[in-house]
C-alpha cells in the first residue's frame, strides 16, 4: 500500500528515491474493517494520515446523540483531526471506517521532521492545507446558505465519486439534513 502513497507524492512534486525511502522509513500501514475506529473522541491525535483505500468518515454525536458528519476522506485524500494534533488537546471528532480501508500513518514528530529535511514534501503539505481551508470554508458556505437540494446537487458535482458509496442516513448526517428530508429531495430531483 506504501506504493499508493508514494505516487501519489510523485503526482505533486519530482521527489529522490532517497526522499521517498525517508517517508517511507517512518510510514506506518494500518488496515481498518467497515465499522472500525481510527480516533475515538477524547483521545489525543498524533498521527498525520493518508487514506490508500477506502473510505473515512469524521464525526461528532452530540448531547442528543444526533450524529453530525464532518468530513469523508476516500482515497488520496488526509485524515485526522488537525486541531488536536496541533494543540495536544482531547480530539473533539471520532474518524472511522465507512467500508474496508487502509491507511498511512506518520507520527506527528516524524512527520515535522520530514518537512524539515524535505523541502519538496514541505511545499506539497502547505498548497494542501490552502485548499483544505478553501474547501472548508465552501463547506461552511454552503451550510449556511444552500438549501437542502442545493446542499445535494453540491455534494453529487464535488464529489460524484461517493454518490454510491456513502448510505443514505450518513449522506443526511453530512448535509445537515433528516434521512426523511434528503429521501424527500431526491425524489423531488428525480421528478425534475
Amino acid at each position: 500500500m506504501y506504493e499508493i502513497f508514494s505516487a501519489y507524492l510523485q503526482s505533486k512534486a519530482a521527489f529522490t528515491p532517497e526522499e521517498i525511502e525517508a517517508i517511507r522509513a517512518v510510514s506506518r500501514i494500518k488496515k481498518l474493517r467497515r465499522g472500525a475506529g481510527l480516533l475515538q473522541e477524547g483521545e489525543v491525535w498524533r498521527y498525520h494520515c493518508f487514506v490508500c483505500s477506502g473510505l473515512l468518515r469524521r464525526y461528532r454525536i452530540d448531547e442528543k446523540g444526533v450524529e453530525h458528519i464532518i468530513q469523508f476522506s476516500p482515497e488520496n485524500w488526509w485524515a485526522g483531526d488537525r486541531e488536536s494534533l496541533m494543540s495536544g488537546q482531547p480530539a473533539k471528532f471520532t474518524i472511522d471506517a465507512v467500508e474496508p480501508t487502509t491507511v498511512v500513518l506518520i507520527i506527528n514528530e516524524d512527520f515535522n521532521t520530514l518537512l524539515k529535511n524535505i523541502p519538496t514534501l514541505n511545499d506539497v503539505i502547505n498548497l494542501i492545507l490552502q485548499r483544505s481551508l478553501n474547501a472548508s470554508q465552501e463547506r461552511i458556505h454552503a451550510a449556511i446558505s444552500y438549501t437542502g437540494e442545493e446542499k445535494l446537487q453540491d455534494f453529487n458535482n464535488r464529489f460524484p465519486q461517493l454518490a454510491n458509496r456513502v448510505p443514505q442516513y450518513m449522506l443526511a448526517s453530512y448535509l445537515g439534513l433528516t434521512p426523511e428530508t434528503l429521501s424527500r429531495i431526491r425524489k423531488q430531483v428525480a421528478k425534475k
